[in-house]
């Protein structure tokens, strides 16, 4: 049988999601407890992949099982033996057409900075400090161009593995809640560093080091070297997956 389990876990002490030569990962610790309670051992397949330090508020993982469980003893079993920065917050009983990651229409991002003189100390390792005042609508309006169908060459990693550049964007937005600029993306997908890079990039129009009419050149550029630098990834939060609704799979965007 399949299983679709939502998660959220803090980036901090992981080595981004994916399993590799440095421990811990956040796919390793979920597979080991979860193989714990299948006695069996379980490979994962999750909804995007997230850089070391990002966290998130709604991946979407799916594992394949002969174990009989119900929901609730997966839910508890997993959650008391996984290690103490990853939580299972749902489980459900999915059919063989579903699959984490080709079954989303889209993933939503959120980069959280704290723009304010002084570094934080609390929630440090989930916020991105910049000491320059920034101008949250001058960035709000830059991003506005990466709305719709492009391809996003200008904004992807060497890294990255992708096919092809072409993305579509369904949400882009910038605004301000006293310190803290909230930035929300969604899209159909997202590349190896896109949202580090794109942010990377706003940043610079917000401290007026560039006007917001760059951006659409940078884009226009397919060029990664007219971007900005790779943002830092402890402001980044993976914050939702959706599916089409014959799944009924939970979105707490």
């Amino acid at each position: 049988m399949r299983i679709a389990c939502g998660i959220e876990y803090d980036g901090h002490p992981f080595y981004g999601f994916q399993v590799q030569i440095q421990e811990p990962t956040v796919q390793s610790c979920l597979e080991q407890a979860i193989s714990r309670v299948a006695n069996h051992p379980v490979k994962i397949y999750c909804a995007g992949r997230t850089d070391t330090g990002v966290s998130a508020t709604q991946q979407v993982i799916h594992f394949e099982t002969d174990a009989i469980r119900t929901a609730h003893q997966w839910l508890l079993g997993i959650n008391t033996a996984v290690n103490n920065g990853i939580v299972v917050l749902w489980v459900k009983f999915v059919g063989d057409d579903f699959h984490a990651r080709f079954s989303a229409t889209s993933r939503s991002y959120e980069y959280r900075i704290l723009n304010r003189r002084v570094r934080p100390a609390i929630n440090r390792h989930h916020l991105t400090w910049i000491l320059q005042p920034l101008n949250d609508n001058a960035m709000h309006e830059a991003v506005q161009c990466l709305m719709g169908t492009h391809d996003f060459s200008a904004f992807r990693s060497s890294r990255c593995q992708a096919n092809h550049a072409e993305r579509t964007m369904l949400h882009a937005a910038v605004s301000r809640q006293g310190e803290i600029i909230n930035c929300t993306f969604r899209a159909n997908g997202f590349l190896h560093h896109m949202i580090r890079n794109i942010m990377g990039t706003i940043i610079k129009v917000g401290k007026g080091e560039q006007p917001v009419a760059w951006v659409q050149a940078v884009l226009n550029s397919k060029d990664r070297t007219q971007a900005g630098m790779t943002a830092a990834p402890n402001g980044l939060t993976f914050c939702g997956v959706t599916y089409p609704e014959k799944y009924e799979i939970p979105n707490h965007e």
